[in-house]
């Protein structure tokens, strides 16, 4: 599988150094840049890696991590444990992950992630999740994302030039 020169260079762009398990662009920003990678679920080299959908814009990564300092957390994995139609929803979107990842390879004794299904551990992963499954797979990732500021407002995270070497052949092995 490949990834196109300028997303491959935006991810690195953004994360600041090589993406790991890169196979694909799971959602962009509205600016036009990937903000979610789908990444191996085991790297090169055999170990896990069971973060599916890696958030990569580092505008979206500094608003979740503001959104997740407020203690929304707590309150929704609170929210698990009193409201059974949540709770559901949410099992729901753990077998969802589950189902993706597996159908790419099976990491057997490895959650899902993010804290799915029980607790709520981290809103990158599921704000991840919601955009690249979309609206109503992820209840508690639709939340957060909703809560979040549009953080493409003032322009992208990153700008990087198309490969200007004519022998390019404007891809990348997503497996790296």
């Amino acid at each position: 599988m490949s990834v196109a020169e300028a997303d491959f260079e935006a991810v690195r762009a953004q994360l600041g150094r090589e993406p790991r398990g890169l196979r694909a662009v799971a959602h962009r920003c509205p600016c036009g840049n990937p903000d979610v990678v789908e990444t191996a679920p085991r790297l090169p080299d055999g170990s896990p890696f069971p973060t599916l959908y890696y958030l990569t814009c580092p505008k979206a990564a500094s608003a979740i991590g503001t959104l997740e300092g407020s203690g929304v957390m707590a309150e929704m994995t609170e929210r698990l444990r009193t409201d059974p139609e949540l709770a559901v929803s949410y099992r729901a979107a753990h077998e969802d992950y589950l189902k993706r990842r597996d159908a790419i390879d099976v990491l057997e004794g490895f959650p899902s992630a993010g804290g799915m299904p029980d607790r709520v551990k981290c809103l990158h992963v599921l704000v991840g999740h919601a955009l690249a499954a979309g609206p109503g797979v992820n209840p508690l990732g639709d939340e957060a994302l909703a809560l979040l500021p549009e953080w493409w407002r003032n322009g992208a995270c990153v700008t990087v030039s198309a490969p200007t070497d004519p022998g390019s052949t404007n891809t990348r092995e997503r497996d790296r």
